[in-house]
C-alpha cells in the first residue's frame, strides 16, 4: 500500500509531461509550457520584448516568431507562430531562428519594422548598454537597414517628449515599441491601470488621461521591465551610463519585507537602485520607496564626525564640538559611568538596525550597562505586544514552519488585522493581490473601510471601527462564511499594540482554528531586534528574562558572572523614568520624539536625563541635544542582515563603505572598552560584523519553554468625539525619503475619512478640523461609502502633517468639526 502511494506522484507528474522536439532537440516539460520557455530549457534564447514570465502572454511584438512545421501530426502551422503565446503540445516540432531560415527572416523583419520609426540615438537614451533592443538588433536584425530613401525621406517619426507620466516616470514616446510590458504590468501586478494604450493602428502609443497622472506605490517597475528608452525615471534620467556603474546585490531598508535589490553606483556615489530577482520573496518587484528613496544618506546633514559637549559644570560653553573617535568613546563611557551610579541608563534603539547592530545594543545593556532597559519600539507599544513577541514571533520562521510568502498565495483565507499591505508592506500586498487574480485564496480585512489596496486584492471587508479588533477577531469564530480553519493566516500588524485585548484575540483565534500567525512591523530592523533581545523582557535568541536557566545560558556564553533578575523597562517606562530621575541618563539610536508614544515626555526625557549619547545617520533634535553624538554607518554603508516579516535572514554586504562613520556594532564595542577599562562591564568582544554573526550562531536559539501570554482584556470604547484611525502612507514625511524631490511628490494627499452619515453630521463641509487631547489640524474631507460610523481616518504622517505627533496620543479619540464652523 505505502509503494503505491509513493509512486502516484511519480506517475501523476509523468502524465502531466509534454514531449516536443526543438531544434532537433526532444525536451520534455510540463503540461501548458509555452514553446518560448520550453526552447530556455535546451539552452536556446529566442529574442523577445513583450514576454516577460510574470506577466500574462500577450503576443503583441511579435519578435519571438518560430517555425512550427507539420510533422504529420497536425500540430503544425502554414505561417511563423509566436512563441511566448503557444502552448506545448505532444509530437510538437519548432524550430527557432538558431536552425530555421523561416524563423531567421520573420524575425529579422519584425525586428525592421520596428526600427522605422525607432529613433537610433543609442548613445544618448538611458537605456544604451542594457537595452534588449540594441542587443537583439545586433543578434537577430540586419546589418543594415533599407528605410533610408524610403518614401518618407528618412524623416522618422517624432513626438514632443518627455510626457510626466508621474512625477518620477517620464515617458519618450518615440522610443516605444508598444510591447505593453508597462500597460500589462499597471493592470495585472500593481493594480493601477492609470496608463493604457490610445489610437490604432500605427500611431498607436502609450497614453494617459489629463486628469488621473500614474498614481501606483509601484511605478517605477515599469521602467526597469521596459525593454527600450521609453519610461526612465526623473531622477536618474541623464545621470549615468549603464557601464559607468558597478552593480551590487543589496537588501531594502524601507520595510519589513526583506526585498532584493541591486544597487548601481559611480565613483563612490548611489546612482540608482533597481529590483533584484528573488522568486521567493519579491519576485521582481519592489516599491518606488525601496527604488528612489535612497538620497537621505548623503545628504547635506550627514553626520561625519563625532562630537562631544563642553559640559558647562566642567568650564565648557555648553556647546558640541567636534571630536576625535578615541576621545568620543572615552568621553561617553565617561558620562555613562557616571549615569549608571545615578540610577541607571536607559537604550532606546529604534527599528532601523541590522540583526547584528541590536545584538550589540542588546548585548551592550546587559554586559557593559548592567541593565534590561532596553527596547526598539520607538513607536506605541504595551506590555501585552511584548508577551505576544516573545510567544508567537521570535525563533520562527520559513525554517520552522511559519509562514512565507508562498504561503499567502496557497492559503484559503488571509485575515488582515492591524494592516494595510499595500501602504506597510508592498511586497505583500503583491502576493496577496497575485493570489487573488489566480483564484487561490480570499483576503478578509478587519478595517473601519475598504481601502483602495483591499479593493485591489478583490478582499472582503469585515467592519471594524478602530478599539474593536478584538471583538471582531471573536466574531470570526462564530461565522461558519468567513471559513477561519487551519487553511487561514493571520497577518497582524504592529498598529494592534495600541488596541487592549487585540493580540490576545489573535493568539486566540489561532489556538481555537489552527490558523497560523504572522506579525508584521513597518520597519526593516524590527523583526531582527526581536530575535536579537532588544526588548527588556528577552534576551537574544529568544531567552526570556524571567527564566533563571536562560540568563544563566546568556550570562556564560558572554563571560560574565550574571544578569539582572528582573526584567527592565519598557520605552515608555525608560521616557518615565528619565523624567522622574530615576534614570540616569540614556542611549538613543536614530529614535525621534515625534515617532514616540507621547513625544512631549519624550522630549522632557532627554532634557532631563543627565548623560545622552546619540548614534545617527543626520544631524536632528536628538543628535542636537545630546553629550556625545556618533555618526553611523548607513545600510549603504556597511554589511549585516535584515530579518523578514517572516523571520527569513536577508543578508547583505557593505556597497560604498563610509571614511567617516562606523557601524553602531563598531561604536559600542569602543565605549564598551572604555567602561571597563573604568572597572564597569566587560568589553563586547567583537568589532566586525563577522565577529558578531559568529557569536550570535555560538549563542543559538533559547530551547527551553517559550513564555505564555497573560490574556488582556478589552478596554472599553465609549468616550466623546470620533474613533481615531490612522497609519502611516507609503510615501509620507519620513526622514528617510528625505533627497528625492520627485519621489516625494507622488505622495497621496492627506485627507479626513469619514462616512457619509458623521459627514451629515458635519454639514457636509471641504475641510474638517480635528482636535485631540495634542492639538488640532485642519484636512479636507473625503467621504468614504463603507466607513464606519462614528470613525475618522487620517494618515499618521504626512508630508507637512505629522498628525499622531501633533493630534492626538494613539488609540483616544478626537472631536471633529466643519473648518468655519
Amino acid at each position: 500500500m505505502t509503494a503505491t502511494h509513493d509512486k502516484a506522484p511519480e506517475k501523476a507528474a509523468e502524465q502531466d509531461l509534454v514531449t516536443l522536439t526543438i531544434d532537433g532537440i526532444e525536451v520534455s516539460v510540463p503540461k501548458d509550457t509555452l514553446v518560448i520557455r520550453a526552447a530556455e530549457q535546451i539552452g536556446v534564447q529566442v529574442p523577445r520584448f513583450c514576454d516577460h514570465p510574470l506577466l500574462e502572454p500577450v503576443g503583441a511584438c511579435r519578435q519571438c516568431l518560430v517555425d512550427v512545421p507539420d510533422a504529420g501530426n497536425g500540430r503544425g502551422f502554414p505561417k511563423p507562430q509566436a512563441s511566448c503565446t503557444l502552448p506545448v503540445a505532444p509530437g510538437m516540432v519548432v524550430n527557432t531562428q538558431a536552425t530555421s531560415e523561416v524563423a531567421d527572416k520573420a524575425q529579422q523583419g519584425v525586428m525592421e519594422f520596428l526600427l522605422i520609426n525607432h529613433p537610433l540615438d543609442c548613445p544618448v537614451c538611458d537605456k544604451g548598454g542594457e537595452c534588449p533592443l540594441q542587443n537583439q538588433a545586433m543578434s537577430n536584425g540586419q546589418g543594415e537597414s533599407r528605410f533610408a530613401g524610403s518614401g518618407s525621406g528618412g524623416v522618422k517619426r517624432t513626438f514632443p517628449k518627455p510626457i510626466n507620466l508621474s512625477p518620477q516616470v517620464l515617458l519618450d514616446r518615440e522610443r516605444c515599441i508598444v510591447c505593453q510590458r508597462c500597460t500589462r504590468f499597471a493592470d495585472e501586478i500593481a493594480g493601477d491601470p492609470f496608463i493604457a494604450l490610445v489610437e490604432r493602428g500605427a500611431q498607436q502609443q502609450i497614453g494617459i488621461a489629463e486628469d488621473a497622472p500614474f498614481l501606483s506605490y509601484f511605478s517605477g517597475n515599469t521602467i526597469q521591465i521596459c525593454p527600450v528608452g521609453a519610461l526612465t525615471s526623473e531622477s536618474y534620467r541623464f545621470r549615468s551610463r549603464p557601464f559607468d556603474l558597478v552593480s551590487t546585490p543589496s537588501v531594502a531598508e524601507h520595510d519589513a519585507c526583506g526585498s532584493a535589490i541591486r544597487v548601481d553606483h559611480r565613483r563612490g556615489k548611489v546612482m540608482r537602485r533597481l529590483a533584484g530577482d528573488d522568486p521567493e520573496v519579491n519576485e521582481e518587484w519592489i516599491t518606488d520607496k525601496d527604488r528612489f528613496a535612497f538620497a537621505y544618506a548623503s545628504l547635506e546633514d550627514r553626520l561625519g564626525y563625532p562630537q562631544v559637549r563642553d559640559r558647562v559644570e566642567d568650564g565648557g560653553d555648553g556647546q558640541l564640538r567636534p571630536a576625535s573617535w578615541p576621545e568620543a568613546f572615552a568621553v561617553a563611557a565617561r558620562g555613562l559611568h557616571a549615569a549608571g551610579a545615578a540610577g541607571g541608563v536607559g537604550v532606546l534603539t529604534g527599528g532601523r538596525l541590522t540583526a547584528e547592530d541590536a545584538y550589540a545594543y542588546a548585548k551592550f545593556a546587559r554586559v557593559s550597562l548592567g541593565t534590561h532597559d532596553i527596547d526598539f519600539r520607538a513607536r506605541p507599544h504595551s506590555a501585552e505586544e511584548a508577551e505576544f513577541l516573545a510567544a508567537h514571533v521570535a525563533l520562527t520562521g520559513p525554517w520552522a514552519g511559519g509562514v512565507s510568502y508562498a504561503d499567502l498565495e496557497t492559503a484559503r483565507t488571509v485575515v488582515l488585522v492591524g494592516l494595510e499591505p499595500e501602504d506597510e508592506a508592498g511586497a505583500i500586498f503583491l502576493r496577496l493581490r497575485k493570489a487573488s487574480r489566480h483564484g487561490t485564496g480570499r483576503v478578509l480585512a478587519l478595517a473601519p473601510y475598504t481601502t483602495r489596496g483591499l479593493r485591489k486584492m478583490g478582499g472582503t471587508l469585515v467592519p471594524t471601527a478602530p478599539g474593536q479588533e478584538p471583538a471582531a477577531l471573536a466574531g470570526l469564530l462564530g461565522h461558519a462564511e468567513h471559513g477561519i480553519d487551519s487553511g487561514t493566516v493571520v497577518l497582524a500588524g504592529e498598529r494592534l499594540a495600541t488596541v487592549p485585548g487585540a493580540l490576545s484575540a489573535v493568539a486566540d483565534l489561532a489556538a481555537k482554528t489552527g490558523a497560523r500567525v504572522a506579525w508584521v512591523p513597518r520597519r526593516a530592523g524590527d523583526r531582527g531586534a526581536v530575535e536579537a533581545g532588544c526588548l527588556p523582557t528577552l534576551l537574544p535568541g529568544g531567552r526570556p528574562v524571567a527564566d533563571a536557566a536562560a540568563r544563566v545560558d546568556a550570562a556564560t556564553s558572554w563571560g560574565v558572572g550574571s544578569l539582572p533578575e528582573a526584567p527592565g523597562r519598557d520605552a515608555d517606562a525608560i521616557v518615565a523614568a528619565l523624567v522622574a530621575g530615576e534614570l540616569g541618563g540614556l542611549v538613543v539610536a536614530g529614535v525621534e520624539p515625534d515617532d514616540t508614544t507621547d513625544p512631549a515626555a519624550t522630549r522632557a526625557a532627554i532634557e532631563a536625563a543627565g548623560f545622552v549619547v546619540a548614534l545617527g545617520l543626520r544631524d536632528t533634535e536628538v543628535t542636537r541635544a545630546a553629550d556625545v553624538v556618533f555618526p553611523v554607518a548607513a545600510p549603504v554603508e556597511k554589511a549585516g542582515t535584515y530579518l523578514t516579516w517572516e523571520g527569513r535572514p536577508r543578508p547583505f554586504e557593505a556597497v560604498l563603505p563610509s571614511p567617516t562613520a562606523l557601524p553602531d556594532l563598531r561604536v559600542l564595542a569602543g565605549v564598551s572598552e572604555e567602561l571597563a577599562a573604568l572597572g564597569q562591564g566587560a568589553p563586547l568582544g567583537f568589532r566586525t560584523v563577522a565577529d558578531v554573526r559568529a557569536e550570535m550562531e555560538q549563542l543559538g536559539p533559547w530551547d527551553g519553554d517559550r513564555p505564555a501570554m497573560t490574556p488582556v482584556e478589552p478596554a472599553p470604547t465609549d468616550g466623546q468625539g470620533l474613533a481615531l484611525s490612522t497609519w502611516k502612507l507609503m510615501i509620507d514625511g519620513g526622514s528617510m525619503q528625505d533627497g528625492d524631490k520627485h519621489l516625494a511628490a507622488t505622495a497621496r494627499p492627506a485627507v479626513a475619512r469619514v462616512s457619509p452619515a458623521t459627514y451629515a453630521e458635519l454639514g457636509e463641509p471641504d475641510a474638517v478640523v480635528l482636535t485631540g487631547d495634542r492639538g488640532s489640524v485642519t484636512m479636507p474631507a473625503e467621504v468614504v461609502e463603507d466607513m464606519t460610523d462614528g470613525t475618522v481616518w487620517v494618515p499618521a504622517a504626512s508630508t507637512g502633517a505629522g498628525v499622531l505627533a501633533g493630534l492626538a496620543s494613539p488609540g483616544s479619540r478626537v472631536t471633529v468639526k466643519g473648518a468655519g464652523a
